[in-house]
């Protein structure tokens, strides 16, 4: 009981003005939102900075404006959804580049393989998020180019919360109906057009990626490992809506207007 009063007079939780101004300042996407947007996440960001440890791994240092960066990044796809996507968790690791990990697989005679790779971000349910700092850096300095890793950890994290890994986070009936049957529609669409792609490079090695994109990885501007499996899809197509909305809209409009309205509008929208 006293525990419980002591947390209801225990103040809000909030940034320092100068540090909220710097924060924004070197996140390219914060200056477009609108003031209420901006006021969100600042709340949510002082929250997460409250309830949540961020860890600098294998020798990285992480100065007080860095911290302040992450939880907004974090934050960012909660400026709908809320304070509620922040549950089940409570630690970020950060690692100064790609790091490596193992992984399982089975193939389609059960037969388990395994093999180990390089990796910039990962996210565990009911566990750590972890990313690079390396490639929030060039996210930072190539705003849009469609990759956002804390974003789509975040993501997972949101998918987690129903407890089913399937790509679609918690949401009333009727919308989860809808979501689901765009959103499987979109994945197998593109899932072909990705096959269609790889056996063209496998035809001509000299071919690293298709007409539309400068990147090999990438299809209509769409990193193709959202092919992978529809929870990946789900991550990767909410990288794009915070970073290249224009060319998500282009290329599957009923998965844009989902996430406009789970996440909110674009701020490069």
């Amino acid at each position: 009981m006293f525990e419980f009063l002591r947390r209801l007079r225990r103040p809000a939780p909030s940034i320092d003005d100068e540090l909220w101004r710097v924060t924004v300042a070197a996140l390219p996407w914060a200056n477009d939102l609108d003031a209420p947007r901006q006021q969100r996440l600042r709340e949510l960001s002082a929250r997460f900075l409250r309830e949540k440890t961020i860890t600098p791994v294998q020798g990285l240092q992480l100065d007080e404006v860095q911290h302040c960066m992450l939880a907004a990044m974090c934050c960012l796809p909660l400026l709908e959804f809320g304070a509620e996507g922040l549950h089940g968790w409570s630690q970020m690791l950060v690692y100064p580049d790609e790091f490596r990990v193992k992984l399982v697989d089975f193939d389609e005679n059960d037969v388990q393989h395994e093999w180990h790779e390089e990796i910039s971000g990962e996210s565990h349910d009911n566990g750590v998020l972890i990313v690079s700092w390396a490639d929030v850096a060039a996210e930072c300095a190539a705003p849009h180019r469609g990759d956002m890793v804390v974003v789509h950890e975040m993501a997972h994290k949101l998918d987690f919360l129903d407890g089913v890994v399937d790509g679609t986070p918690p949401l009333p009936r009727e919308w989860q109906l809808e979501w689901a049957r765009d959103f499987q529609a979109a994945y197998e669409d593109f899932g072909d057009e990705v096959d269609a792609l790889l056996d063209a490079e496998d035809e001509d090695p000299d071919r690293s990626a298709n007409d539309d994109d400068e990147d090999a990885g990438y299809l209509h501007g769409i990193r193709i490992t959202a092919a992978d499996a529809p929870e990946e899809f789900f991550a990767v197509v909410s990288e794009c809506h915070f970073s290249n909305p224009d060319a998500l809209l282009a290329r599957m409009p009923r998965v844009a207007a989902h996430l406009i309205r789970f996440y909110g509008p674009s701020p490069f929208a």
